[in-house]
């Protein structure tokens, strides 16, 4: 999904965690090497770039609380993953931190307790990093992709009136296979257009909890990014697994110029799922 906080659509928080794992990385072989030869010159790099390592940490971290609030889709494999990787790295942070400062400055030699907690800080930076590669290629956190005819990728919330129906677009606003996310009253829905009109569903796949918004449209079926699981956008009906549940889908009408959403769902049609169709 593309993330919250970006420049010109790309995304900012991995473009900044390089630098703090390589400056904390970076003290923790540098206090050893220093410590090792007893080269006062080595553990005093050291100890700058533990200082430059916390500051562009806490920096990285702004973007990063961004798309953990907003852009990892809730109650999913994704969003549990997320929650590990921010917890280490602010485990991360906080052992180089008390390092820091029980050391008390760059001139003193590193003693044992300084490389114990420098030591756990780069084991557990390492390990929120693979969890962060893991929630960039597998759970595609960050990735604006779009296949062709798609469109740009287009989010919207709204604060719905319980006296007035939900505008939910404009009639000419979606392209056949075009889809709209919207955040409506703590609920996460897709609009979405097919060949045989406009209809809405459920933005969270039964299997892992992907974003549907986020996959691919074709011919009346959605297909989930994660792992490929596929469902009717009219009837919510699954069409191919892993997921083995369906999706709610909600009535849609078209009222003028407007696109009128209501969300009280409706009736599944009760037939076979679908053949699964190839992207």
């Amino acid at each position: 999904m593309r993330s919250k906080a970006h420049f010109n659509g790309h995304p900012i928080h991995p473009a900044l965690v390089h630098f703090p794992i390589a400056f904390l990385i970076g003290a923790f072989g540098f206090d050893l090497a220093g410590r090792w030869t007893g080269d006062a010159s080595l553990w005093g790099v050291g100890a700058y770039l533990a200082a430059a390592g916390i500051v562009t940490a806490l920096l990285a971290a702004i973007p990063g609380f961004l798309d953990y609030f907003f852009t990892v889709p809730p109650s999913s494999s994704a969003k549990r993953r997320a929650t590990q990787h921010m917890l280490l790295n602010l485990t991360a942070v906080g052992l180089f931190a008390v390092a820091w400062v029980t050391r008390g400055g760059s001139a003193p030699e590193p003693g044992t307790l300084i490389l114990v907690l420098e030591g756990a800080g780069t084991v557990a930076l390492s390990v929120a990093g693979y969890l962060g590669g893991i929630l960039v290629s597998r759970n595609q956190i960050g990735i604006d992709h779009r296949y062709a005819e798609a469109g740009k990728w287009q989010e919207q919330r709204l604060q719905p009136d319980p006296e007035q129906p939900i505008v939910a677009a404009g009639a000419g606003e979606l392209q056949v296979d075009q889809m709209k996310l919207l955040h409506i009253a703590g609920k996460r829905i897709v609009l979405a257009r097919t060949e045989n009109g406009y209809t809405a569903f459920d933005d969270h796949c039964t299997h892992r909890g992907g974003s549907l918004a986020d996959g691919a449209l074709i011919s009346g079926v959605v297909q989930c990014p994660w792992h490929g699981s596929q469902f009717d956008v009219h009837t919510g009906a699954v069409c191919g697994g892993p997921a083995k549940k369906e999706i709610s889908a909600y009535r849609v009408e078209q009222q003028g110029s407007d696109i009128v959403l209501y969300l009280e769902g409706r009736a599944k049609a009760q037939r076979p799922a679908r053949e699964r169709v190839s992207r």
